[in-house]
């Protein structure tokens, strides 16, 4: 479980496809601190820690979470979102987070807005329904509160402070985001369909 807050900026560091792709991810964490089988959202990927390193670790992602996700993508030197898993008495300064990825959502539009950037996404046409005006999303592991939907693109606002510690500051037009929906807004939907 996660919040979406991220807390880190990791950098991968090698791909190696082993069956399994397995990536190693640097980090500012303190690695002595992270025990081995741990969970680390990675761009909003919940991963499990396969082996460690003075300031890295290692994770196997399967072909079902490339399929889902955007980590198919992934590069050498590409930054990502970090998240460690949260603890009880931790803040919950987001939204209830799993780290199970819903789909991919692509970047439509970018638009500064005084110090703030606003970026509208399309998202999967399955997934659109479950993203209402003023719920939260998560996006690369990012929590964020949706501004505006309209059919299947809806909009964020990402103010400066999102944009120096998360990878948002890097974003493109076209990019593929990894889309987690609300699990609440998940639970409505099914509840008025069973009604």
């Amino acid at each position: 479980m996660f919040t979406g807050i991220v807390t880190d900026i990791g950098i991968i560091a090698a791909l190696d496809q082993q069956g399994d792709l397995r990536a190693r991810i640097t980090t500012g964490y303190d690695t002595a601190g992270i025990d081995m089988g741990a969970s680390i959202a990675s761009d909003g990927v919940c991963l499990t820690v396969v082996d460690l390193g003075p300031d890295w670790y290692d994770v196997q992602i399967s072909a079902e979470t490339v399929n889902m996700t955007n980590l198919g993508k992934w590069a050498v030197g590409k930054r990502v979102n970090l998240e460690r898993a949260l603890k009880v008495g931790d803040e919950l300064g987001g939204h209830i987070v799993s780290g199970h990825v819903d789909g991919v959502a692509e970047v439509v539009s970018i638009k500064d807005e005084g110090d703030s950037t606003r970026v509208q996404l399309r998202a999967p046409d399955d997934l659109a329904r479950f993203i209402a005006s003023k719920g939260s999303v998560a996006l690369n592991g990012t929590s964020l509160t949706v501004n505006e939907v309209e059919g299947n693109v809806f909009g964020i606002n990402f103010i400066p402070h999102t944009k120096d510690f998360t990878t948002w500051g890097d974003v493109a037009l076209g990019d593929m985001v990894n889309l987690e929906i609300d699990t609440l807004a998940r639970y409505v939907a099914r509840l008025a369909e069973a009604g």
